[in-house]
């Protein structure tokens, strides 16, 4: 069958606030040094995926990621959605997109927001995920063997079985530290990425199934591809999808998936503490971009577009100063940062979201 990969790139990041903003989440920044998320999340899926590429993005974020992507890439491969319904209405949509333009095939759906440090492991476990999902016609998942107790990941259990490709047994919520402690004592446990594989007909059969509220509307979209009535059909209709996630709505309801443990080096950079998980470190344990002077400056991440930034004798704070905002917050408040979004947006502070 033909392979396509399809990008979820419409999230806002608000916990990466203030480098993420509204038109430029931090799927369109450069985290890595080296390129925009984006462009390398769509870059690892080219030697699989070679029958087309497509990106699922926010009708906001249009004009940024034009600006940001391979001057390459195909125009109509990037769909946008009018509003933000979650991962079930974006899989969705793309699937019957792909269906309808160009028949059945596997898909590889990929957040844009993941950083991957060891390529080639991915690329393995992705041409047996494609392989798995096409010849079972079944789900299949990408998991990450966990290196620490995480509680802010969601996890798989899988049946041990000899084969790399595993049976799932249950899809689990983020634990508390002790749960999760004992998920990575068990071994019966891999953090789940986000990364789905399947027959674009099989999600869309699964979505009939457990949300044919939306798929419904997925029908009426279905029949306006390719007409001039296309754009205004989503503009309508997209808004009133349930917004429900892909795990939720039918990942945890159905059975018969597959998850591909894998080590990627991979980390979902959630927050601005996840800066060094992607930069490397110094001598003190300092994650620094931009110009900056730490003196006596332990486990702190500074990150400077412009002015040059000096600290003396602080430890484990996030520094990030931009042209209109600087943020400092301690390491162990980063998943708090969304926080503040949420503050600006009830005064009024739009401008600066």
């Amino acid at each position: 069958m033909k392979v396509y990969g399809v990008v979820m790139a419409g999230g806002s990041g608000t916990r990466f606030w203030p480098l993420s903003r509204q038109h430029r989440p931090k799927q369109l920044l450069n985290l890595t040094g080296k390129d925009a998320m984006i462009n390398e999340a769509v870059t690892r899926l080219k030697p699989v995926c070679k029958d087309g590429i497509f990106i699922v993005s926010s009708k906001s974020q249009r004009e940024c990621l034009l600006e940001v992507l391979d001057k390459e890439f195909p125009k109509d491969h990037i769909l946008l959605e009018p509003a933000a319904r979650n991962t079930a209405a974006c899989i969705g949509y793309a699937a019957i997109e792909i269906v309808k333009r160009c028949g059945d095939g596997v898909l590889a759906v990929i957040p844009s927001d993941s950083y991957i440090k060891n390529t080639e492991a991915f690329l393995s476990a992705l041409t047996l995920a494609v392989k798995t999902a096409e010849e079972k016609d079944a789900i299949v998942t990408v998991g990450i063997k966990p290196t620490f107790p995480a509680t802010g990941y969601g996890y798989i259990r899988y049946e041990d079985v000899p084969s790399p490709v595993k049976p799932v047994r249950q899809f689990v919520e983020k634990p508390d530290l002790a749960r999760a402690e004992e998920y990575l004592k068990s071994g019966e446990f891999v953090w789940n990425s986000g990364m789905f594989i399947w027959k674009a007909s099989l999600i869309l059969q699964k979505l009939e199934k457990y949300l044919p509220e939306l798929y419904q509307e997925l029908l009426r979209i279905g029949e306006a591809v390719g007409t001039e009535r296309e754009e205004d059909v989503i503009s309508s209709v997209y808004p009133e999808m349930p917004s429900i996630s892909v795990d939720y709505g039918v990942l945890e309801k159905t059975d018969g998936i597959y998850v591909v443990p894998a080590d990627l080096g991979w980390s979902d950079v959630g927050s601005l503490d996840m800066l060094g998980a992607v930069r490397r470190a110094d001598e003190n344990d300092n994650v620094t971009v931009g110009e900056t002077y730490p003196v006596d400056t332990h486990h702190t991440i500074i990150y400077t577009g412009g002015k040059p930034v000096c600290t003396v004798g602080v430890d484990d704070l996030i520094i990030v100063d931009t042209p209109d905002v600087l943020l400092v917050c301690s390491k162990e408040r980063a998943q708090d940062v969304k926080k503040i979004v949420e503050e600006l947006r009830a005064k009024g502070k739009e401008e600066l979201l």
